[in-house]
């Protein structure tokens, strides 16, 4: 099965969307105290962890929509977006999973009003999923990389036409519209 425009643009979408997904569940978990309640639970979701991980999946959804309507050149630029929005995601996620305790002490300070820790901060698997989808979406660039070299042109339905010497001068619309008011044909060849 080979790799055709359209399913590698579906494929950077649904990376994104993955990536997106693995940011929503809790990442840290951890406890803190306060005056009024001795044990607080403290749980810091993805999304709140590492931000960039959103909005590198956000900028997955929209590159893969660029995929599928771009020319060679534009592809090319959105697989080196593609490619480090994934560095991106691995990079926000392993942060995360390898020192919690600074993103768990923000989670309590924003849950209890306070960033002493009873308990040490917990890593959940989210992180590590996360920071595995974010290897697997440099995987896909190269992969979608190469198999871009096969694809056929895109069509220009989507480029802005070039003038045919042949046909003449170009009419400008407001002008054809402004010619049709005045009663005059705004395709006739003028008089010099």
């Amino acid at each position: 099965m080979s790799l055709t425009r359209g399913r590698a643009a579906v494929l950077v979408v649904l990376l994104g969307a993955l990536a997106l997904a693995t940011a929503g569940p809790t990442w840290v978990r951890a406890q803190t105290a306060t005056a009024l309640d001795p044990t607080v639970a403290v749980a810091v979701s993805g999304g709140t962890a590492a931000p960039a991980v959103n909005a590198a999946g956000l900028v997955l959804v929209a590159a893969g929509l660029a995929l599928a309507l771009g020319g060679r050149v534009a592809r090319r630029v959105v697989l080196v977006v593609v490619a480090a929005a994934g560095v991106l995601i691995t990079a926000s996620a392993v942060a995360v999973a390898t020192s919690p305790a600074d993103v768990a002490a923000a989670g309590a300070a924003e849950a209890a009003g306070v960033t002493d820790l009873t308990a040490p901060a917990s890593v959940t698997v989210w992180p590590w999923l996360c920071a595995a989808v974010g290897v697997l979406i440099v995987l896909a660039a190269v992969l979608v990389g190469l198999a871009a070299r096969g694809w056929t042109a895109s069509s220009g339905r989507h480029e802005r036409a070039a003038p045919n010497p042949d046909t003449g001068p170009q009419v400008d619309a407001h002008d054809a519209w402004d010619a049709q008011t005045r009663g005059t044909d705004p395709t006739a060849p003028e008089d010099r």
